[in-house]
């Protein structure tokens, strides 16, 4: 059984021979590290999009330069309505995954909403299937491929068009123009979930990164859920599983999640990263496949405690089906070779399902 045979079967509800330990895209580089653990079992779960988007009636010049080392990237964007600027820095280290943090958002104040509203409506999508497919094709055998839908514009506005202490001063003081820029944002991007139910892909994931602490339980139930609604009675229509981005704390809306259309949850971190332990979510979320994220914090302990922490993970997971041992954040350079090779080892030596038949 290849890895994208067993992580297909994993998110279909079957039992397969063992729980697969899988990354998120490729975060490790290519050489003959990666092939060996791909050789004893590594899975990939890779991404390709099922459509794209052009903006007809909004024009964006993006121009580039260095400073001091650093990379930054100026973005002007024109719209009948006004014109939005934006700038980030990118940081630019031996890497496998990039980081771009925005040292000035396009929303600079009140001014700029009719801007923010013609670019969101004025976006058209169509169907790239082949671009899908072609991936695919491409592909290592153990990469399995999921596709990306939009999560809740509230959550768009708050990280990508405002940032957080503007949105809460707009929050405060003008909510419904934040709410109608939702309103017109969610209108737009309805088109993309009919497109996407009709894809190749069977994984989507519909936005996440919500965080209790800056989303709230409040906006939680009156923006994620009924997003969350909606998009799964489309998905699920086309035979798609909708899945979502988890990696915060949960306790707080845990019950919601359980009972929510979400199929399964990618990048869940149990305890002692998070306020939820494996087998707090195993017994809250019954029916839902758990791509998790190891622990971030035991990649620095040795190699003792990351193979007792597998075995762990395993025991709360019994009897194992939907679930994968994943890594979904970057690891430092000095640890993942020892912390992988060890997790892997531990699951192929004592992750055979059903986990405690024996």
């Amino acid at each position: 059984m290849t890895g994208s045979e067993r992580l297909e079967a994993i998110f279909n509800g079957e039992f397969v021979d063992s729980v697969p330990f899988a990354l998120k895209g490729w975060r490790i580089p290519h050489g003959e590290e990666e092939a060996r653990l791909l050789k004893e079992g590594m899975c990939i779960l890779d991404s390709a999009p099922v459509y794209r988007s052009v903006s007809p009636s909004v024009k964006s010049e993006t121009h580039s330069f260095t400073r001091d080392g650093e990379v930054y990237h100026q973005t002007v964007i024109r719209t009948p309505r006004g014109e939005l600027s934006s700038m980030s820095r990118r940081v630019t280290a031996n890497r496998t995954e990039n980081t771009t943090w925005t040292l000035e958002w396009m929303f600079k104040g009140p001014e700029d909403y009719d801007a923010i509203e013609f670019m969101m409506r004025d976006r058209k999508y169509a169907p790239c299937y082949d671009t899908f497919l072609e991936a695919q094709a491409k592909a290592s055998p153990s990469a399995y491929f999921k596709t990306g839908a939009p999560g809740i514009p509230l959550h768009t506005i708050m990280y990508n068009i405002m940032g957080l202490e503007s949105f809460s001063v707009e929050w405060a003081e003008r909510r419904d123009r934040v709410l109608a820029l939702c309103d017109a944002m969610a209108e737009n991007q309805r088109e993309i979930y009919s497109i996407v139910a009709k894809s190749p892909a069977k994984l989507v994931q519909c936005g996440g990164n919500y965080a209790p602490d800056v989303l709230g339980k409040q906006r939680f139930v009156d923006h994620v859920l009924p997003h969350w609604e909606k998009v799964g009675g489309i998905l699920h229509e086309g035979g798609k599983l909708l899945g979502c981005h988890l990696d915060a704390n949960n306790r707080l809306w845990a019950k919601e999640v359980g009972g929510s259309q979400l199929d399964w949850v990618e990048a869940f971190t149990p305890a002692p990263d998070t306020d939820m332990t494996l087998a707090d979510a195993r017994a809250m979320w019954p029916g839902k496949t758990l791509f998790i994220n190891f622990p971030s914090s035991i990649h620095l302990e040795n190699a003792g405690v990351i193979a007792e922490t597998t075995k762990q993970l395993l025991r709360e997971s019994a009897p194992g089906d939907r679930f994968v041992v994943g890594i979904t954040e970057n690891v430092p350079e000095n640890r993942w070779r020892e912390s992988f090779s060890t997790i892997l080892k531990t699951l192929n030596e004592y992750g055979t399902l059903p986990v405690g038949a024996g």
